[in-house]
């Protein structure tokens, strides 16, 4: 890589290269060294931008939970349209793609980076699940309020059985992720209370 190449051109490189390592390797495979190889630039590039490889791993979780942000968004969107269950089902799989699920194990075994982003982010500690949960949870409310589903609705509950639930679905993906009926099935199952008992 030329040594002039503009700051966030850079930073754009090295997160997808980060990412490929990521996704082929796991978390414990993602060094610095590993990186910039993948890059294809000098150990020194990395080290230009960042001061550190937590202070890279901050950056890098940061950018890819922004994308998260778009998929809330879309299922906030669906409120009061389609099938409830069927939207959390679709959310869930966008929510939990390839990269956030790769992302969490990152997280989780790195305490210098739970630390950093704790002081980056609402939530940071726990990034990529919290941001799922805070989706998940605007929805069902927004749902409650819509009548589609009980209004006594335990939201935070349900949020947390979805979230942790689908959770477990995506993590093992060496046979590839699950498919979509085992998804559906699984909010079904959290939801039939609260789709029973909403107002007809």
């Amino acid at each position: 890589m030329p040594t002039g190449v503009h700051l966030r051109d850079a930073r754009r490189h090295l997160f997808d290269a980060a990412e490929r390592v990521l996704l082929r390797e796991g978390p414990g495979g993602l060094t610095s060294r590993a990186v910039t190889d993948e890059a294809e630039c000098a150990k020194g590039v990395l080290h230009r931008h960042f001061t550190d490889f937590d202070d890279f791993l901050v950056g890098l979780v940061l950018d890819r939970s922004g994308q998260l942000d778009v998929q809330a968004r879309e299922l906030g969107s669906r409120v009061g349209a389609g099938e409830v269950t069927g939207n959390l089902a679709e959310a869930l799989t966008a929510l939990f793609g390839p990269v956030p699920v790769a992302i969490i194990p990152l997280i989780t075994f790195r305490d210098g980076l739970r630390a950093r982003l704790r002081e980056a982010m609402p939530g940071g500690g726990i990034a990529i699940l919290a941001q799922v949960a805070a989706a998940v949870s605007a929805y069902l409310t927004g749902e409650c309020a819509a009548g589609r589903i009980a209004a006594d609705a335990d939201v935070d509950s349900l949020t947390l059985s979805l979230v942790g639930g689908g959770h477990l679905l995506f993590a093992d993906r060496e046979p590839g992720p699950p498919d979509a009926e085992a998804v559906h099935r699984l909010v079904g199952t959290v939801l039939a209370d609260v789709l029973q008992r909403r107002p007809r």
